[in-house]
């Protein structure tokens, strides 16, 4: 028998609301029942903790991710072609989270990122977020749209850092509209990859 809380989707969205409003520090277990419609002593008999409900976050959010990038990774075109769909599909991604994201800056890290092991090369970020975008790399390595990369796994976690890192930022910091960053970064991105005679 597992011991894994169950965390229903209504518990789910009302931890959202919670962090959204208050980030990690301020939603308590009493302010994530309540918005619940639950009692603080419901939650811990079942065994449901802020960091049990960050993690079922960021299992939805991987899940999330996997879906806004399976059409990049499926659809026809070149390499590049696919890459800006993706990194657009990040930036997609990040503002139908936005306000949760901003407001858990200070845990984004129980989210995107791995705990390095020894000999995983030190990357840091959790392989459902880069690997898309590796492929992708080589992708357009192997059709001339885009540079070849020594180490496309590197190069992919740069990329979804600086994408959807930067993104957060600008648009919950600077208040930067979605299509302005979105259009600024992907096309940074992009500049920097393609190869010199596309």
């Amino acid at each position: 028998m597992s011991n894994t809380p169950v965390i229903d989707a209504s518990l789910l969205a009302a931890a959202r609301r919670a962090f959204a409003r208050h980030g990690y520090a301020g939603a308590t277990v009493e302010r994530i029942a309540q918005e619940a419609g639950l009692s603080r002593v419901t939650l811990h008999r079942r065994g449901i903790d802020r960091d049990a409900l960050l993690a079922a976050l960021a299992e939805e959010a991987a899940e999330a991710y996997r879906r806004a990038l399976w059409p990049a990774l499926t659809s026809a075109g070149s390499g590049r072609e696919r890459l800006e769909a993706a990194l657009e599909a990040i930036c997609a991604t990040a503002d139908r989270e936005l306000d949760v994201l901003v407001a858990l800056r200070a845990r984004r890290d129980a989210v995107f990122h791995d705990v390095p092991s020894p000999g995983d090369g030190g990357l840091g970020t959790r392989q459902v977020f880069f690997e898309p975008l590796a492929r992708l790399l080589r992708d357009g390595a192997a059709d001339g749209s885009l540079r070849p990369q020594d180490d496309p796994d590197e190069v992919a976690v740069v990329l979804f850092n600086q994408v959807g890192g930067t993104y957060l930022h600008l648009r919950g910091e600077h208040g930067w509209s979605h299509e302005r960053c979105r259009d600024a970064l992907v096309r940074l991105a992009i500049d920097g990859l393609v190869s010199p005679s596309t």
